[in-house]
């Protein structure tokens, strides 16, 4: 029962999870429609729990943008128009770009204080007398962490090649997530997840009305990887300026086009 204890017992906030991962993927793959409406009784009543952590999974998910709340009804998925998912895409661009540019910024300030005979204390290195402090290591991620990251990319590419959205969904968003934790900031790396999420759920009803995806959907997972272990920061922006427009151009794509 939820909220026992002892091994293998299934806490409220576990339960409470499952629910909104559940209900979440219901949403991205196009089981729960936009402006679709339920209470928390019919939903505890699906998954055979008690009304708690439903409800409050369900409150989960309405602060995530997924949900809205109607007052003493229930709930309903989010509508969103064309001009929210456009609005979605500018700041999921702003957010992903703006970490490249950072770091490229910041290569650029490193590159300069060498140019000018500044010496720089390598990644590791402890004080030494008229050096600066260690600094943290210029690009945030190693072959090992990449290569993992890598992997996913390469199976959202492989979906996204046969036109298989829902699998290409969980992958990409997992891809995302691996990559943005990367630059060590929990906080934009749960921000960036949670746009991806909400701009998912406007995509997938306007995909699934265009027919046959295979050709259609951003498959560029994997040259982002490389640019980013080849060090070549302004060719990994221009791949996500360009899946940013790709993104843009889908969804003024008509539908059966």
């Amino acid at each position: 029962m939820p909220g026992t204890s002892g091994p293998g017992a299934v806490t409220r906030s576990t339960l409470r999870q499952q629910i909104a991962d559940a209900l979440r993927d219901e949403v991205l793959a196009g089981r729960l429609q936009p402006g679709q409406e339920f209470t928390v009784k019919e939903i505890a009543e699906q998954y055979g729990v008690s009304a708690t952590p439903v409800r409050e999974a369900l409150v989960d998910l309405s602060a995530q943008g997924l949900l809205e709340a109607d007052q003493h009804r229930g709930f309903h998925v989010q509508q969103c128009s064309p001009a929210d998912f456009r609005e979605m895409i500018e700041a999921r661009g702003l957010v992903t770009d703006g970490m490249f540019r950072a770091l490229a910024e910041r290569a650029g300030s490193v590159g300069a204080a060498a140019g000018a005979g500044t010496a720089a204390v390598p990644d590791g290195a402890g004080p030494a007398a008229g050096r600066a402090a260690p600094h943290a290591p210029l690009y945030p991620w190693t072959a090992a962490t990449l290569a993992g990251v890598r992997r996913r990319g390469e199976e959202a590419q492989r979906a996204a090649t046969a036109g298989d959205l829902t699998v290409l969904i969980g992958y990409d968003l997992r891809f995302w997530r691996e990559l943005s934790a990367l630059f060590g900031n929990a906080y934009l790396a749960d921000f960036l997840h949670r746009l991806r999420v909400q701009s998912w759920v406007y995509a997938v009803q306007h995909l699934r009305g265009l027919g046959d995806l295979r050709g259609l959907l951003w498959s560029g997972h994997t040259e982002l990887v490389d640019a980013l272990a080849q060090r070549d920061i302004p060719t990994a922006r221009a791949i996500i300026a360009a899946h940013h427009a790709h993104s843009l151009g889908l969804a003024d794509r008509p539908a059966g086009a």
